[in-house]
């Protein structure tokens, strides 16, 4: 899982989901999950 400022560019992936949680902003990707990454 990758920490990032700004997850503009993961959510535009394919099978991206932007899920909020505790606060926090997270993409999860079932399709690629490399793709997984925190917000902040």
């Amino acid at each position: 899982m990758k920490v990032r400022s700004s997850l503009r560019s993961l959510k535009n992936q394919p099978g991206a989901q932007v899920v909020k949680r505790h606060g926090r902003v997270y993409v999860i990707n079932k399709l690629n999950p490399r793709f997984k990454a925190r917000q902040g």
